[in-house]
């Protein structure tokens, strides 16, 4: 059994949970309503889970938190608070929390959450047990992540960990940079788990406008707009019993927020123009570059809506910390595109290799990809030379070294602005490409060249 400790100052809310959890049959419970004492007895008490409360005297639930995390204790939390603050609810995120409740909880909401939190106790052991053991031959699904080019000892944790959760069948929330891979990630998790021979659809959240997006999500009915002249089926009805991955998650606005909330929350959603209530059955894996801790306290991302996708979170690292993995990757697009192209260059220059090294991939792998690519239509000769680099790209990367230049004394918007107008001149003032070298949504491209003037 589970073993769980409660710390709440309020008695009454101690013997409630305590009833509820041993009808379960799946727990064994401690009780403290002295916070104080909650450092040593977490400390010494081997405990799977706990359940805290935020207010208390003397000792206040963040005080707690920021403890386990100092201590590197291996406790899975989740917050319990009758107060709605937004500062404590981002600090508790910060520091680790798994799921945050206001009271009163909802039994089954809470019961459905602590199933979860057990399943995710047993894989972390899992997969701290096979920590530093874990190679290509260790996977079980070693096909899914084949085009996840790869020998960084970090990313193969990552494989591990995500074949063990696309089991779960619980959301997901895959954090890193545009270009990391995300997606790969999210088809891999499909691909493992019980939903493989269903749909896996993916969808950009930051392609679409605010009310387009909720029409192609959900659906709509004939006459619900104009231009509406007939039902339509939404991607969620589409991913019925399947896989939807929702890119680019901190784009939604925030009635489409409400609206997945309930989707996760209730399995339930309405057409745009319909007060028919559809049910679904489909899995959510959420992919995003932001930091949606900001977001969440700039009033820009629902708190609960974060912590429904949260249940399990991967992290891809960025290039920039994959060095070993750089010549592996440029070497795997040589071959793409020397085929693509039908050419016969099978070597990259030294000068051009070490170029790579020293250069920090903001557009990460794809950033690696489209440079590549450019090179072998320009080369003329059997091997990538610096001469065949993009422009955009040599001109970035000759930034002086211990040189007082004006160049050197530009601020960031600066530098981005120029950066950005090289890209673009690069694409033809392509948007859409540009977007994908510079490893940022086509949205967020429109707004920085309004920004910065650039049309």
């Amino acid at each position: 059994m589970a073993k769980i400790i409660i710390i709440d100052d309020d008695q009454s809310i101690l013997n409630y949970l305590k009833i509820l959890l041993l009808q379960t049959g799946k727990f064994e419970i401690e009780l403290l309503n002295d916070s104080r004492k909650a450092f040593k007895v977490i400390e010494q008490g081997d405990f799977d889970i706990l359940l805290l409360d935020m207010y208390m005297p003397n000792v206040n639930g963040l005080d707690i938190l920021g403890y386990i995390k100092e201590q590197k204790i291996d406790i899975i939390t989740i917050v319990l608070t009758g107060v709605e603050d937004i500062d404590f609810a981002i600090s508790a995120m910060k520091l680790g929390t798994f799921d945050y409740f206001l009271k009163p909880i909802e039994d089954e909401k809470l019961l459905d959450v602590l199933d979860t939190a057990i399943e995710k106790s047993r894989i972390k052991t899992i997969k701290e047990e096979s920590k530093g053991t874990i190679s290509l031959k260790t996977l079980v699904h070693p096909q899914e992540f084949k085009d996840m080019i790869t020998q960084d000892k970090k990313m193969l944790e990552i494989f591990y960990f995500t074949e063990k959760i696309a089991l779960t069948d619980t959301s997901v929330l895959i954090w890193g940079e545009s270009g990391t891979g995300k997606e790969l990630i999210a088809k891999a998790i499909h691909k493992i788990s019980n939903r493989k021979n269903k749909k896996f659809i993916a969808v950009n959240a930051g392609v679409f406008a605010s009310e387009i997006f909720s029409s192609e999500f959900f659906g709509h009915t004939k006459g619900a707009f104009t231009g509406a002249v007939s039902d339509k089926k939404g991607l969620i009805e589409e991913a019925d019993n399947g896989t939807l991955f929702l890119d680019e998650i901190g784009e939604l606005s925030a009635p489409i927020q409400v609206k997945l909330l309930r989707v996760l929350q209730e399995g339930e959603f309405y057409r745009v123009g319909s007060t028919k209530k559809f049910v679904t059955d489909v899995r959510i894996i959420a992919a995003t570059n932001k930091d949606l801790f900001d977001e969440i306290q700039n009033g820009r991302f629902r708190k609960d809506l974060f912590f429904r996708l949260n249940i399990n979170s991967i992290f891809l690292p960025p290039l920039k910390e994959r060095k070993a993995d750089i010549k592996l990757l440029a070497y795997h697009f040589l071959e793409i595109f020397s085929k693509k192209y039908d050419r016969n260059i099978k070597k990259i220059s030294d000068s051009v290799l070490k170029i790579f090294q020293n250069y920090s991939f903001p557009g990460n792998i794809r950033e690696l990809m489209n440079i590549i690519n450019s090179a072998m239509i320009i080369e003329s000769s059997d091997e990538i030379k610096e001469n065949s680099l993009p422009h955009y790209f040599l001109e970035n990367i000759k930034v002086p070294g211990d040189s007082t230049t004006d160049y050197a004394l530009k601020t960031l918007q600066e530098m981005e602005k120029e950066h950005i107008k090289k890209a673009l001149a690069f694409n033809n003032w392509n948007k859409t490409k540009t977007s994908k070298i510079l490893g940022i949504s086509r949205v967020n491209l429109i707004a920085k060249v309004k920004k910065y003037n650039l049309e």
